[in-house]
């Protein structure tokens, strides 16, 4: 193994990740997205014929696949282009932006001539094969970020790896490397530092391209033709180092090796996830796809690798969401706990208590990497925004808002990690006891949900529900020994009755028949469908009921859920249907114990997936296209709980 190293200043950074009123009975229900045919022409087109070179277009947001190392992530489009790339870390300034902008980056690896393509992961892991196949030949491209325990070894602090193998006939490729730093406003120099090797960087900051290809220099970019015959192989290896020294990573026969530590890595990985039903090849897809928005330094959990991807095309519901929801908390941990992967369990329940430890005993809606919140948005002008959807965010503002529903669902994490068996210590349980005397001050006050809705604070139902949760589980907690609530006992045992008194005197809605967003109100809100979930009513509670087929008349399309109705967040535009209640819906009729319309309704979600597993936010009802940042970790974590609840209702019906 060879290397060269190139100081820049600084030390080494950290390790590497270790290995409606009640209608008919739901039964009797048979909506027209159960045809056959209609979920057919949803499916991913794994097949298609794509634009010949210099024929610039935007892909379809599902049509990108994601690789990374547990620190960082990129996107790679169908056609072999990285298009989005963090450094070093999630929420970092791009190295890579074509996703927002055709001039903001780019690394492109594809074919000439016209061509079709096949994409899958090698099976368990997150290394992504891209097959072309044209009229002369099929190549295939390999894009991973190699995972190590870099203990005995020099390694790059990043690296994204590029393997092209010539598989039949002759394909001849083109290539461009157009790194553009900070968002795309630094066009670095590219400047040759050896045969094989070229650098471009600013202050602080260097890449390093590691390829035996002649490449010629066009300005702020690299380009290169080749032609690649059977059997033969190319290497690309794009490493990143910032303050510390920057290690160029040797390529050929070392880089193969490093693939196949990488493959072999994910593969034990995978191989602890205990879930062994029907549907287990999309619950790993989703656990993986979790994994890569995991941060492994500190065990948080990014919502999505991507900001601004839009909600609807050209329009400004536009938001960064490279940062940690503590309103997913309860949902991640449960997924995580049931699927076996226990150390990340632990890792992520250590980031909830002690990231956020410098607003304790308030939390934040969000976080940082670190549990930071010097997250304040500004506007990045520069940008064209994907497919002109402006503006262009980084950070994010709601940061400034509140929301009830957060010490809920990080005392429901809590809880969830100490029923697998696992132990919480003295501090953790000071830390969840003084939550509670938060959540018995606050209750009563209006904030802005769990959809950070803008604009004046309301009295959401869903928020009161999440303070009835914490109060809860704190006392099941106790109950069990694990914590010791000591004097808080009584006033906790009292404040959870009133919440429950107010919810069911003024959530609920008789005239409705049904339990409604916001405190004596009428509209609907798709999170109610969790009251079951988080253990406030049973699922067969003929309240519930009837709010389920509310909830599926008024926002129900195509069999997916909207979140809510327009307007009623204040924004301009409608939003696509939301990717995670549309799988509440899903564990509601498995929680009834209705498993085959529960599978109906899990499949033909799924069908909405790209052609590699990937969802994001939202799902556009009448094309199928999903919107809003991508990949996005909560709608996967709705399919890993749907999965498990059906699954867990199978088992009901066998006994």
């Amino acid at each position: 193994m060879w290397t060269i190293s190139v100081r820049t200043c600084s030390r080494r950074r950290g390790g590497w990740p270790r290995g409606t009123k009640a209608g008919p009975a739901a039964s009797d229900w048979q909506p027209r997205w159960r045809d056959p045919k209609r979920c057919e022409a949803r499916r991913p087109i794994l097949n298609r014929q794509t634009s010949r070179a210099g024929e610039l277009h935007q892909p379809e947001i599902k049509d990108y696949a994601i690789i990374g190392d547990c620190r960082t992530a990129a996107l790679i489009s169908r056609e072999g282009s990285l298009d989005w790339l963090c450094l070093p870390n999630f929420s970092s300034p791009s190295a890579f932006a074509r996703l927002l902008d055709p001039d903001a980056g780019h690394f492109s690896i594809r074919p000439r001539a016209s061509f079709t393509v096949e994409r899958q992961y090698v099976p368990e892991t997150a290394v992504l094969e891209t097959t072309f196949k044209t009229a002369s030949g099929t190549v295939r491209l390999t894009d991973l970020c190699p995972v190590s325990d870099s203990v005995g070894s020099l390694l790059p602090m990043r690296e994204v790896l590029r393997i092209v193998e010539g598989i039949s006939g002759c394909v001849e490729l083109e290539i461009e490397f157009a790194p553009r730093l900070h968002y795309g406003r630094m066009r670095a120099p590219i400047r040759r530092l050896t045969d094989a090797v070229w650098r471009c960087g600013g202050a602080t900051e260097l890449l390093l391209l590691n390829c035996n290809l002649e490449l010629v220099d066009d300005g702020p970019t690299l380009k290169a033709t080749t032609c690649m015959t059977g059997g033969e192989r190319q290497h690309f290896s794009l490493s990143y180092v910032e303050r510390d020294v920057g290690t160029i990573a040797p390529i050929g026969a070392d880089a193969d090796a490093r693939c196949g530590r990488t493959i072999a890595w994910w593969r034990s990985w995978s191989g602890l996830c205990n879930f062994m039903g029907r549907e287990r090849d999309m619950v790993l897809r989703s656990a993986i796809t979790l994994k890569l928005m995991t941060f492994c330094l500190s065990g948080a959990i990014v919502s999505a690798p991507t900001t601004s991807l839009p909600e609807t095309i050209g329009g400004a519901r536009n938001w960064d969401y490279r940062y940690c929801w503590l309103r997913d908390a309860g949902l991640t941990m449960s997924s995580l706990v049931d699927l076996g992967f226990h150390e990340e369990a632990s890792s992520y329940l250590g980031w909830l208590l002690h990231a956020t430890r410098l607003t304790r005993p308030n939390l934040r809606i969000l976080y940082d990497l670190y549990g930071r919140t010097s997250v304040g948005e500004r506007i990045a002008g520069w940008l064209a925004g994907y497919m002109n959807s402006v503006p262009v965010r980084i950070g994010n503002g709601a940061i400034m808002q509140r929301q009830l529903d957060v010490h809920g669902q990080v005392i429901a994490a809590a809880q969830i990690f100490a029923a697998s068996g696992r132990k919480l210590g003295p501090l953790e349980a000071k830390m969840l006891a003084n939550f509670g005397d938060v959540v018995c001050k606050q209750w009563r006050e209006p904030d802005n949900g769990i959809w950070e809705i803008p604009g004046a604070r309301r009295s959401y139902t869903f928020s009161k529900v999440m303070c009835w949760v914490a109060l809860d589980r704190l006392l099941s907690l106790h109950e069990r020994g694990i914590i010791d609530l000591g004097a808080r006992e009584t006033p906790f045992r009292q404040t959870r009755a009133d919440i429950a008194d107010c919810i069911e005197s003024d959530g609920f809605n008789a005239d409705l028949g049904s339990y409604t967003a916001e405190l004596s109100g009428h509209e609907m809100d798709a999170a109610l469908l969790l009251l079951v979930r988080f253990g406030y009513k049973v699922a067969s509670d003929p309240q519930m009921i009837a709010t389920y087929h509310r909830i599926e008349q008024v926002l129900g399309c195509d069999g997916l859920l909207y979140r809510y109705l327009p307007g009623h967040d204040g924004l301009k535009g409608r939003e696509g249907a939301f990717g995670i209640v549309s799988f509440f819906a899903v564990v509601h009729l498995a929680e009834r114990d209705l498993v085959q319309e529960a599978i109906q309704r899990f499949d033909h979600l799924c069908a909405f997936a790209n052609d590699v597993g990937l969802f994001g936010e939202e799902i556009e009802p009448q094309s199928g296209r999903a919107l809003g940042n991508y990949p996005q970790a909560f709608t996967h974590v709705g399919l890993i709980h749907s999965a498990l609840a059906i699954e867990r209702a199978r088992r009901r019906i066998a006994q």
